[in-house]
């Protein structure tokens, strides 16, 4: 906390030096390269997974140099984060960001928008958005909801659990067969506290509304009520036999994964379906870690950039999100040991070198082939369902 207060008032600090009306958005593209050419571009992200920081830093940067003579400028935030900056910033009628971009999704491109965070349209500016496979409801809707050209997709991911197939050779694919390998296995599963914990909640939410669809659309308070309590009467047959008794939770994956490592608990779980390569690649989950879909499906998702409202480098935005679209870059965080996060192009619209390279990409040795779990891929729901499952969590569970 006392580090984000920091980063936070740093970032206040920036902003204020960088006080000034933003410029006009170039109407051609020529103009916005020349416009966001020889700039710096500020980043604001989750820096939790140092394969995504290597990307970014060792890949990303020095190509948005290379090209345009960017100075991609990276700071640590996320979520609640994001949305509290930009909204101190509007309450104290600052006319500039401190911020020029961000990495977003779901619950916080609803908050955003809510507060008029986000410029937009922009997706029709960047050439390489043609490329983007905009047919495909998992990258074109977030959270149910159309984003209508106020962030991009540059990654697509969907949740797996992840398990040492030493410890345990045949994985429960069902909600009941997990219920009872729980039950016999005492304190080898447990949930995060985080976004991803309730990324699993959801999709369990889902089954037990009745599969599919039942969820979707805008939030319904009634169907919430219904499939909410089922939910809490399954997690509550789970607990007395979860991790420390289920009076704990962990913080999130990276808690998890070195939890499974030392054979403390028997599952971790991660939002991207190859993360387990990677893992196992970095030396943090044994060579045995496997990973799986639920019969009855997870949620899969996409995940954006954004550009501040009040964002004093647009252009340069741009430039660094067009960069991110590229064939380039997309087939490079494809790549298991790289990060293994899903691409948004639709291949069929690439140059034929590059839909050999997409149709060649080394494979994944660990984690389950996308083209195996697509069918099993759930919508996200409306971002009041995670903002609920969060509060009720805690209500529910953590302190009862």
């Amino acid at each position: 906390m006392k580090k984000y207060i920091l980063i936070f008032g740093l970032f206040l600090l920036v902003a204020a030096c960088r006080q000034q009306d933003a410029a006009p958005v170039p109407s051609t593209w020529e103009e916005m390269v020349a416009a966001g050419s020889n700039t710096t571009v500020h980043l604001m992200m989750w820096q939790g997974d140092p394969f995504i920081n290597s990307y970014i830093q060792q890949f990303v940067k020095p190509r948005v140099k290379e090209l345009y003579n960017i100075d991609l400028q990276v700071a640590g935030g996320q979520g609640n984060q994001i949305v509290s900056l930009l909204m101190t910033e509007k309450e104290a009628g600052k006319r500039s960001s401190a911020i020029d971009m961000m990495w977003i999704n779901g619950e916080t491109f609803y908050q955003l928008r809510q507060i008029d965070g986000l410029y937009g349209p922009f997706t029709d500016r960047l050439p390489n958005a043609a490329l983007v496979d905009w047919n495909n409801p998992f990258i074109g809707i977030d959270f149910q909801q159309p984003i209508e050209g106020y962030e991009c997709p540059w990654g697509n991911v969907q949740m797996a659990i992840i398990y040492d197939s030493l410890l345990t050779p045949q994985p429960p694919l069902t909600m009941e067969a997990l219920q009872q390998y729980v039950q016999e296995n005492p304190g080898t599963f447990t949930i995060p506290n985080d976004f991803t914990g309730m990324t699993l909640l959801k999709a369990w939410l889902i089954a037990l509304a009745g599969g599919g669809d039942a969820l979707d659309g805008p939030f319904s308070e009634e169907r919430y009520r219904k499939a909410s309590a089922l939910l809490w009467e399954y997690v509550r047959s789970l607990q007395p036999y979860m991790w420390k008794g289920g009076k704990t939770f962990p913080d999130g994956p990276a808690t998890m994964h070195k939890l499974l490592a030392n054979g403390e608990i028997h599952f971790s779980m991660s939002n991207n379906d190859g993360e387990v390569d990677n893992k196992v690649l970095q030396q943090l989950l044994p060579p045995t870690a496997r990973a799986f879909v639920f019969s009855s499906g997870t949620i899969q998702n996409a995940h954006y950039m954004g550009i501040a409202q009040g964002a004093p480098n647009k252009a340069g935005a741009m430039l660094v999100i067009n960069f991110l679209l590229s064939p380039e870059a997309q087939y490079h965080k494809l790549q298991p040991a790289v990060w293994g996060d899903g691409t948004v192009l639709d291949r069929n619209r690439l140059p034929e070198e590059w839909q050999e390279k997409f149709n060649n990409v080394p494979g994944r040795t660990y984690a389950p082939q996308r083209s195996a779990i697509d069918s099993l891929a759930l919508m996200e729901l409306a971002p009041e369902y995670m903002i609920r499952l969060f509060d009720d969590f805690r209500k529910e569970i953590i302190e009862k």
